[in-house]
């Protein structure tokens, strides 16, 4: 029986060192696998710094950009506000516009018999002024026709008169 457990001894130690070998192999390419994925990893690293740069970059840029439209914002609402107050202005203006217009508008409907009244003396008064006018003309024109009559009859009168008669 102490040969089985000499044979189990040699079997257990072959097993044993079957599975140190078989181990050893696995670690061997585990370790070739680990290095090209260290090499793959310092890669990364630095694309990473890489990445990490344009971030950082990006950040800035964005943070400087916020500042602007914050500020530009900020600006934008005082203009608004300014068009607010000229909306309101020109709302207040309609308004009195309109109020104005309405007692234009019952002032002449109250006053629209006067008003008539007015229109009808202006066109006796023109008309009036129109016929004066015209008188004038006239009168005017007689005085030139009488005084043309009397340069006429003074230039004949300077004339000799000529008898029809015989002569003698």
């Amino acid at each position: 029986m102490e040969v089985i457990l000499y044979i189990a001894a040699i079997i257990a130690a072959i097993g044993f060192l079957i599975l140190c070998v078989s181990v050893g192999m696995t670690l061997f390419s585990l370790k070739s696998i680990l290095n090209s994925l260290a090499g793959t990893l310092s890669g990364i690293e630095g694309q990473m710094e890489g990445i990490t740069r344009e971030t950082t970059s990006l950040l800035t840029k964005t943070n400087s950009l916020a500042e602007d439209i914050q500020q530009k914002s900020e600006q934008l609402n005082s203009v608004v506000h300014a068009v607010k107050g000229i909306g309101d202005s020109v709302n207040g203006l309609n308004t009195s516009v309109q109020h104005i217009t309405s007692s234009i508008s019952k002032s002449v409907e109250q006053n629209e018999e006067k008003i008539a009244q007015v229109v009808q003396w202006s066109n006796v008064a023109m008309g009036i002024a129109d016929k004066w006018k015209k008188r004038k003309v006239i009168e005017q024109a007689q005085e030139l026709v009488q005084e043309e009559s009397y340069v006429f009859e003074a230039e004949q009168s300077d004339k000799p008169k000529r008898k029809w008669g015989r002569k003698k």
